[in-house]
């Protein structure tokens, strides 16, 4: 057996270098691609005056909200107090003075906890990268984001010196109440200059950035004493101030100003987070262009529904009681299905942040059975079922998925008429696999619920079982279809979006989809109106006519939440409408666990919501019927071959259709073709017509040249 000869150690060297002269290389590629990139940002706008007001206009064409103040006063960075900067950069960046514009080691310390924790916690952003994050990007937490951002900051920090840095966050950072900037935030809540801060009074304005709302001193006095004394104690850890001074500052009350700012600050908030929401998603407009450039924005806000979902998410009567350590949380939207128009939406309970979460159109829950209609019943009835036909409410084991009725009990057989009023899940199960899944998807989707193509292609859709889950924006858009005879409008709220001065930047434009048959939705307004008259809906009945469907999400058959009351719930939802207005109401925790859950009686809460919603929202519109297609007739379950019938003469007469335009298009081809060959005989007859033309000419021409040869050849002999 031969001995493996050694590499010899120059050549191990060589391959040693290779490798580090290639990584150096791409290092310098990175470097310089990197730094090509930073160098072409344009930074230039942070050197753009301050904010002028930017108003929301309602339907009615009215001032209702303000985003920022025509007050908004910029300050020099002399005139801002020390002990406020010093608060500032103790409290969100402490080695502002001595980064690039982002901080390796808190991105470092950032990414520790966030491996921790499991998820996206800290977020490791330098005061220059939160200006550059506001100025110049979307609100979201993806990765490339965060890169844009720093290199945003790196730009950032190349082009302006740390003060001049400092005086751009602190006078365009937001801290409540309306205020943007701190010489704002210091009349708002102290009626003094900047200038004039007190220690105390400057920590306080330091403390309101993290969460502006959570944190006024105006609705969270407490609260704000607590984050105050935070910033101050972070202040003295880090050497700006003496222990002397700490103790003496949080011994001081917060004493705050007694003046009222403009009634339109901070108006129907959770409205206009989604306006902002909207205008940023759907324009591509940012947030500080909102913010700051004097805009006005048309809406389809209706001052006296908002106002009225506003007022029962404030009485805390109309919910079931909340454990201490976690409020009970909820999101509604409120929609006329004639336009897709949003007339008011509530994001949440109790106190809200500027662009927090949107309970009413970022929330991703399962809509349990109030998803039957639009996944099973209204792609049943345009197959050709009735309210009067026979479903199966059995034992049913399909491919190992055995659905029960919420009563534990079956009843062999039962209509779909009674399907939807008592709620029943076998039928709904057995029925999505008699027309299949994929025509139930279709459905769904044409109303614009997003689904995913491959884990919701499963039964448990009939139930509202899906992967991702929808939020109440979703469900009210979807049923504003049944509402208005099949016909679907884009939920919207934004219809115009002008300068101070009039000049259109944007304007809306809708399209109305025909997502199934008018007949089709009136059919499922009736059945859900039975719902609501005397089936699982009762108790969201009003007194005019209401059609609508509930639906609640079972807590997860795990070891986690054995034990608990039977009918115990994640997740409560009434989604309904009347011949006025569609609405969508969810009900939830947003951390549920044994200690956060529904009962039964609970459950109830969102079809109560409807009802007192809908009643102070419609108080003084005359009551009205649901609009009837023209000729309709109740379908029955004898008409289901009629139908199938219909579509298959259809389909007949598209195909027969279909040939004929295919013969006559061959033979307007073939004329074409005639016609071209006759222009090109045409052409070659004229062709050879010419020629024979050129050689008679040159034939007579021959003659006449010998004999005048011959002349000159006579004369020149003479």
């Amino acid at each position: 057996m031969e001995t493996p000869t050694n590499t010899p150690v120059w050549k191990k060297y060589k391959l040693g270098l290779l490798i580090s002269l290639s990584a150096l290389g791409i290092g310098l590629i990175t470097l310089v691609a990197a730094a090509i990139y930073i160098y072409q940002l344009d930074v230039t706008k942070l050197s753009d005056t301050l904010p002028e007001p930017t108003y929301i206009i309602d339907r009615h064409g009215q001032k209702a909200s303000q985003l920022s103040s025509s007050k908004i006063e910029p300050v020099a960075f002399d005139h801002i107090p020390l002990n406020l900067r010093n608060a500032v950069i103790a409290t969100e960046d402490q080695r502002f003075y001595k980064h690039k514009g982002v901080d390796v080691r808190s991105i470092g310390r950032a990414l520790w906890r966030d491996l921790k924790e499991g998820s996206y916690v800290e977020g490791g952003s330098t005061i220059t990268q939160q200006l550059a994050k506001n100025l110049f990007l979307p609100s979201d937490k993806s990765m490339s984001r965060k890169l844009r951002e720093a290199a945003f900051a790196l730009k950032i920090d190349i082009t302006y010196n740390k003060d001049q840095i400092l005086e751009l966050y602190l006078n365009r950072i937001y801290f409540g109440e309306g205020s943007w900037g701190v010489q704002r935030a210091s009349k708002k809540y102290f009626a003094k200059e900047v200038t004039d801060l007190s220690l105390e009074e400057a920590a306080l304005l330091a403390a309101l950035p993290k969460a502006p709302s959570n944190y006024s001193p105006f609705k969270n006095k407490e609260g704000a004493m607590e984050r105050r004394n935070l910033v101050l104690s972070l202040m003295m850890e880090q050497g700006y101030i003496e222990e002397l001074a700490y103790q003496t500052a949080i011994a001081k009350p917060i004493v705050l100003s007694n003046s009222h700012a403009d009634e339109l600050k901070g108006s129907y908030a959770s409205y206009v987070d989604y306006v902002i929401e909207e205008a940023i998603n759907k324009y591509g407009l940012t947030e500080d262009h909102l913010l700051s450039a004097g805009l006005l924005i048309y809406t389809e806000l209706d001052p006296k529904v908002q106002n009225a979902i506003q007022d029962v998410y404030a009485d805390n009567q109309y919910f079931p009681k909340s454990k201490p350590d976690q409020l009970l949380q909820s999101g509604g939207v409120l929609l006329d299905q004639t336009t897709g128009g949003i007339r008011a939406l509530m994001g949440y309970r109790g106190e809200g942040v500027f662009r927090g979460f949107n309970h009413a159109s970022q929330l991703r829950r399962q809509p349990g059975s109030s998803f039957k209609p639009i996944a099973v019943y209204g792609p049943a009835l345009e197959q050709g079922y009735a309210p009067d036909s026979t479903l199966y409410d059995g034992p049913l084991d399909i491919n190992g998925y055995s659905p029960q009725d919420w009563d534990l009990k079956t009843r062999g057989n039962v209509t779909m008429m009674e399907a939807v009023v008592q709620s029943w899940n076998i039928p709904a199960v057995w029925l999505l696999n008699e027309i299949g899944i994929g025509t139930g998807m279709d459905f769904v989707k044409k109303l614009g619920v997003p689904l995913d193509e491959k884990a919701d292609r499963t039964l448990g859709t009939a139930l509202g079982g899906l992967s991702t889950g929808v939020s109440p924006l979703h469900m009210a858009q979807a049923f504003s279809a049944f509402a208005n005879l099949g016909v679907m409008h884009e939920a919207h709220v934004i219809t115009k979006i002008t300068t101070s001065s009039g000049k259109v930047l944007v304007e809306a434009t809708q399209q109305p989809t025909q997502t199934m048959r008018p007949e089709t939705a009136y059919t499922l307004t009736l059945m859900m109106q039975e719902a609501t008259a005397r089936g699982t809906g009762q108790h969201a009945a009003l007194n005019r006519p209401t059609a609508g469907k509930t639906g609640t999400t079972q807590l997860p058959d795990t070891t986690t939440f054995a034990g608990l009351p039977s009918g115990s719930a994640k997740d409560a939802w009434f989604v309904g409408y009347t011949p006025e207005l569609t609405a969508a109401i969810w009900v939830g925790y947003d951390q549920t666990d044994r200690e956060h859950y529904l009962t039964t009686a609970d459950t109830k809460a969102s079809g109560n919501l409807f009802r007192e919603i809908l009643t102070r929202s419609l108080l003084d519109v005359p009551a009205t019927n649901f609009v009837m297609p023209k000729g309709f007739s109740l379908p029955s379950a004898q008409t289901k071959d009629e139908i199938k019938q219909t579509d298959k003469e259809k389909t007949e007469k598209d195909k027969d259709q279909k040939k004929n335009k295919e013969k006559e298009k061959e033979k307007k081809e073939k004329e074409k073709e005639k016609l071209r060959k006759e222009k090109q005989k045409e052409e070659r007859e004229k062709k050879e017509e010419k020629e024979r033309d050129k050689e008679q000419e040159k034939r007579d021409e021959e003659p006449q040249e010998k004999k005048q040869r011959e002349n000159r050849q006579t004369e020149k002999d003479q």
